[in-house]
């Protein structure tokens, strides 16, 4: 019997996991839906409530927690600026995982991860707006 389950390792050490959730963390609060395996999707929306909490605080010792996981200010910023307002009535459930069939190279199986409520808009912004702004500077 295996007490106090805590939490999928994923075949990783505890660094590479560390790093990995920051990253997919940082990639969620930026396009605010991401696709993944079905394993770290579901660890995933562990984190990313614990942040948006963190979030809906928007104290300052909350933003250092916030950025001492996410090491990104822009994700901290808007962490803070527009996803804690966004939920500052909701009791908890930020994200969802919707099952999303099975990889073709070795059947995995896979999931996106969303925040409920979402900006459509959101997904791929900034990679439009880094793209405009190199045609831009070429021009």
């Amino acid at each position: 019997m295996r007490h106090g389950n805590g939490y999928r390792k994923l075949n990783r050490t505890h660094e590479h996991r560390k790093a990995m959730f920051s990253n997919m963390a940082v990639s969620l609060i930026e396009h605010e839906q991401i696709k993944t395996t079905l394993p770290k999707a579901k660890e995933m929306k562990r984190i990313i409530d614990k942040l948006i909490t963190l979030g809906k605080k928007g104290d300052l010792h909350g933003r250092r927690l916030a950025h001492a996981q996410l090491k990104q200010d822009a994700a901290v910023a808007k962490l803070m600026d527009i996803l804690g307002p966004r939920y500052k009535d909701r009791n908890g459930g930020y994200a969802r995982v919707l099952k999303a069939g099975f990889r073709y190279g070795d059947m995995a199986p896979m999931a996106i991860i969303e925040l409920v409520d979402r900006d459509v808009s959101a997904k791929g912004a900034s990679d439009k707006a880094r793209l405009a702004a190199e045609e831009a500077a070429e021009e």
